[in-house]
């Protein structure tokens, strides 16, 4: 019977974390959609402001602007945008896999040379980083409870002002970017300097702009724009991304309980039909023994 109760108990508890996986997939089910429809409305907006400027790409040449000049990257700064939470399988994990890819493989001098900064957005980034020695710049974990394009500027802004004073030379940005539910694809993209019209994915056209007041003044105003949106569109493909992974991870282990319950009904089953053979010899052998 200690088999039966022992076994009894672990149904219970896999039956409770089965109802608690289902609560947390719709939960996140319904974050997703909130989450899906930001990303999928910035996305027009951030595409075309990267055309115009492609557009634009001849005035950039000669722009004054300190955010297009490129310097060799002696410092670098590293945006890394993670969840404040876990339970999303490896959807941290692989940012994080990611960034250290990044500076092993690109930025390892400045790294020993203690160059390498981080800016992490989510407070998994933060503790991995801090934990492990590294320059963590700021504390951003509070962007989530308030997920604005006036929230993230200010991050924006701060990493803008670094770079003007040339407190780091180059700035990258890793992410996931949302594709669907199951689908996040970990993306890596230069923040600072920004990146010339060549090296976008943007296709630019030949297209003649009535512009007001005067293209310089233009082209200023929307290079710090695009700068802002971009880290704007990354944070929010993340947070699309961390509520469909976690979505897709809560189904698994909705799944998984309900196949260790189906194992576990099976156990207690055999258990019990063995205790039950068990009590009927028992009682057999005593009624024959008695009867002798």
């Amino acid at each position: 019977m200690a088999n039966l109760k022992e076994v009894r108990i672990r149904i219970s508890s896999v039956q409770s974390t089965q109802q608690i996986t289902k609560a947390m997939k719709m939960v996140s089910a319904a974050k997703l959609k909130r989450a899906t429809n930001a990303i999928i409305q910035l996305r027009p907006y951030a595409t075309k402001l990267k055309e115009i400027l492609g557009n634009l790409s001849a005035s950039l040449e000669g722009s004054s602007s300190p955010f297009i000049q490129e310097r060799e990257p002696n410092k670098v700064l590293i945006v890394v945008v993670s969840s404040n939470r876990g339970l999303a399988g490896a959807f941290n994990m692989n940012v994080i896999k990611a960034t250290n890819n990044l500076i092993a493989e690109k930025y390892s001098e400045q790294y020993k040379n203690g160059n390498v900064s981080i800016v992490a957005i989510g407070k998994k980034s933060q503790d991995f980083y801090e934990k492990r020695g590294y320059n963590v710049i700021g504390n951003n974990n509070d962007v989530y409870a308030a997920l604005t394009f006036e929230n993230v500027t200010k991050i924006t802004d701060s990493i803008m002002n670094g770079f003007k004073k040339g407190a780091y030379d180059r700035v990258e940005v890793i992410y996931n970017r949302f594709k669907n539910a199951a689908v996040q694809f970990v993306t890596t993209e230069q923040l600072l300097p920004l990146p010339k019209a060549e090296t976008t994915e943007v296709k630019t056209s030949n297209v003649d702009y009535i512009l007001e007041p005067s293209k310089e003044e233009i082209v200023a105003q929307l290079i710090p724009k695009s700068i802002k949106i971009q880290l704007y569109k990354a944070v929010l493909d993340s947070h699309a991304s961390e509520h469909g992974a976690r979505m897709t991870s809560m189904d698994k282990a909705t799944e998984n309980a309900g196949d260790l319950l189906k194992a576990l009904k099976l156990s207690y089953n055999q258990a019990r039909q063995a205790a039950i053979t068990t009590e009927l010899t028992e009682i057999v052998s005593g009624a024959a023994a008695l009867n002798g």
